[in-house]
């Protein structure tokens, strides 16, 4: 029998991933440093007044001098205070709800439509009723971050139960396991990834429905630090406030991305099988 011919082609490698020039930190940095380059540019360029755009160097000076006096302090402790009580009490009412209506047919049917038409509503639009039931305090800033925080975690729990896979749950079944074992062990962990989801996009809902609430009605926060500043026209004590927040959502963000990918972690092993 002749030989074959061989082939003289070398076998394809899998290109090595290539690593960063930088540490990952960096690159934001250098994008926030390019803005905030062009800011300036854009300020001396165009000849911006500084009751229409304040300089860089005024909105950090406001940051230092309110971090040094003090005065900043209150303000973010009671944002923080209201934006993660309202969070976890509408992240745990959400998970509890979609798992109730994900597993009851009857739950459904009488309350679904009801969750919809309360999401169909501007919740800005209710945060004066909230003033007038839970008072001028603490507990209707709570209430309405809630609120917001409450439905995109509230759909991402439903979604991410109902779409469990049926052979799982067939198999399960064939070992004769619970309702309550296959909500536990097998439903809520296919979720964890639209749970977790859901849960950061609450972190920024929470500071905005936080700061909503402030605007309406408080003596405290950064909402009411900006709204007071913009009676005076202190532009640079607004932007402060801003850029608060802003710092504010990013970490928390980050917190809860790292907090992904640590309990569910099985995502990213998946995702390396796959690579």
């Amino acid at each position: 029998m002749p030989d074959l011919p061989r082939s003289t082609a070398k076998p394809v490698r899998p290109r090595a991933p290539s690593r960063p020039l930088l540490p990952a930190p960096v690159y934001p940095l250098i994008s926030l440093a390019v803005l905030i380059g062009l800011w300036q540019a854009a300020i001396v360029l165009f000849e911006i007044p500084d009751y229409l755009l304040p300089r860089p160097g005024a909105v950090f000076d406001a940051l230092v001098q309110g971090f040094a006096t003090g005065s900043l302090w209150p303000h973010i402790g009671a944002t923080l205070a209201e934006a993660l009580t309202g969070y976890g009490l509408g992240c745990g009412l959400a998970i509890l709800f979609g798992a109730l209506l994900a597993e009851s047919r009857t739950f459904e049917r009488f309350c679904y439509p009801v969750f919809l038409g309360l999401q169909a509503m501007p919740k800005v639009a209710l945060g004066p009723i909230i003033l007038v039931w839970f008072g001028f305090g603490m507990a209707s800033k709570v209430v309405l971050v809630a609120l917001v925080c409450f439905f995109p975690l509230f759909v991402n729990t439903v979604n991410g139960i109902k779409r469990t896979d049926p052979e799982l749950l067939d198999a399960c079944r064939a070992f004769c396991a619970s309702r309550a074992y296959l909500l536990l062990h097998v439903k809520l962990p296919a979720a964890a990834g639209d749970i977790f989801s859901g849960l950061q996009i609450g972190v920024s809902l929470a500071l905005i429905g936080a700061v909503v609430g402030e605007f309406l009605s408080a003596q405290r926060g950064l909402g009411y630090l900006i709204a007071s500043a913009s009676v005076s026209m202190s532009l640079a004590t607004m932007f402060a406030g801003v850029a608060l927040l802003a710092v504010i959502g990013l970490t928390g963000s980050l917190l809860m991305r790292r907090l992904h990918r640590r309990v569910v972690f099985w995502e990213g092993a998946a995702r390396g099988e796959r690579v």
